[in-house]
């Protein structure tokens, strides 16, 4: 079985207090709100204390064209992938050549060469890595690419996947959109990169298994969570209620899955989910029937770091991997969801 052996996590230089964006955010939404004092409450009721920007919190009172934006995206994906690998392999013992492939996550900025290809370069890593970039997966990416790397190893069990996903969500912030939708990523979104080590078997290399994967798109969706791309950059789009969406359509999603590998639900000790908001963990406590703090990880990591798209789900994790809460035989379910809307879950086993 293949086992999820490291994680490294990296987040940018500039610190911001939940308190100082919310004064900035009053103050630029005044104008479109004029009960901006009602909705103002969100930031408090979001439980995130902190977050980590890739730019000073002056750079945002600025508009900027999405080629400044970009140029700030390509800089400091690189930055903060590059921190995120080193620490990855240094907890796993291994040097860059010994990835045979890599799978970079991310869907808020653009680059070609991508990331990863840059990557190889400033790590050295083997001429012949097979690199997998993938954009446009949102919050769920992570997890997705823990599937990719997984089904990699379980065909090569000799072999190691670097997953990478690296998401600078704070530059996707249009300083003239007005909408209620940017309110509220903006007290939401965070930066961050998180590497994970998928060592096949054969590997010798230790970490929780994982059993299997499960990834869902549901018809009809298009329109829950996305950007529309215009001439300033990504414009964030929330349309549905994606709480309602947990328990209405996750649930029985999970059950199935649960069912072709011959669990049920009691026999899932550990929730490893992204703390897309205080609302969404609230609607998988609630549907899961969770009582015993199975959410206080992603409660803390959301609290800690914000919301930071793909990678948020992977800080999680490595707080599960360091404090090895995922004991032998124990079940853990990897989890997240993104736009499309869509659905991937990872199970692993201690």
């Amino acid at each position: 079985m293949s086992r999820i052996s490291a994680v490294g996590t990296a987040v940018p230089p500039y610190r911001v207090d939940q308190a100082s964006v919310r004064d900035f955010s009053r103050s630029l939404f005044q104008e479109a709100f004029p009960d901006i004092d009602r909705l103002i409450p969100i930031f408090d009721n979001a439980l995130i204390r902190e977050r980590y920007f890739s730019a000073p919190p002056e750079w945002f009172s600025r508009q900027h064209t999405f080629a400044e934006k970009n140029e700030v995206y390509i800089n400091m994906a690189l930055e903060l992938g590059q921190a995120a690998i080193l620490k990855c392999l240094s907890t796993a013992g291994l040097e860059p050549q010994a990835i045979d492939h890599i799978i970079f996550v991310s869907t808020t900025g653009l680059a070609t060469p991508s990331i990863d290809a840059r990557l190889v370069n400033n790590l050295s890593l083997r001429k012949d890595i097979r690199r997998t970039p993938v954009w446009g997966l949102g919050c769920a990416g992570g997890v997705s690419a823990l599937a990719r790397a997984y089904e990699f190893t379980q065909a090569f069990p000799e072999k190691r996947a670097l997953v990478l996903a690296a998401e600078l969500c704070s530059l996707t912030f249009l300083r003239n959109d007005l909408s209620k939708s940017n309110l509220v990523a903006t007290s939401l979104f965070g930066d961050g990169a998180a590497a994970v080590l998928v060592s096949g078997a054969e590997t010798g290399d230790e970490g929780p298994t994982i059993v299997g994967s499960r990834s869902t798109i549901w018809y009809d969706s298009l329109d829950v969570m996305g950007w529309e791309v215009n001439q300033h950059g990504l414009k964030v789009l929330f349309s549905r209620d994606i709480p309602t969406i947990v328990s209405e359509w996750v649930l029985p999603n999970l059950l199935e899955f649960l069912g072709e590998n011959d669990i049920t639900l009691k026999d899932l000790t550990h929730l490893i989910a992204h703390p897309g908001g205080t609302k969404v963990l609230e609607a998988y406590r609630q549907t899961l029937g969770l009582t015993n703090g199975q959410l206080d990880r992603a409660r803390d990591v959301l609290t800690r770091f914000g919301n930071m798209s793909s990678p948020t789900v992977l800080f999680v994790l490595k707080e599960f991997l360091e404090t090895r809460a995922v004991r032998p035989g124990e079940y853990g379910l990897v989890t997240a969801l993104g736009p499309g809307f869509s659905s991937e879950m990872l199970l692993i086993r201690g």
